[in-house]
């Protein structure tokens, strides 16, 4: 079911597309994670933001 309208396109890109990955146990963690949520571990990466059509 495709979204028409341009703010919610944005706000759903935004909560699915940022936030962080854990390297050590692969948790998902918020955009401004410092260390992981799961495992406390510092080593934290971006999700890869490229999307394949």
């Amino acid at each position: 079911m495709p979204i028409a309208d341009a703010t919610l396109i944005q706000l759903a890109q935004r909560r699915r597309l940022y936030y962080k990955i854990c390297r050590q146990c692969g948790g998902r963690n918020s955009a401004s994670a410092v260390k992981c949520r799961k495992c406390k571990s510092y080593n934290l990466r971006w999700k890869k933001r490229e999307i394949k059509r």
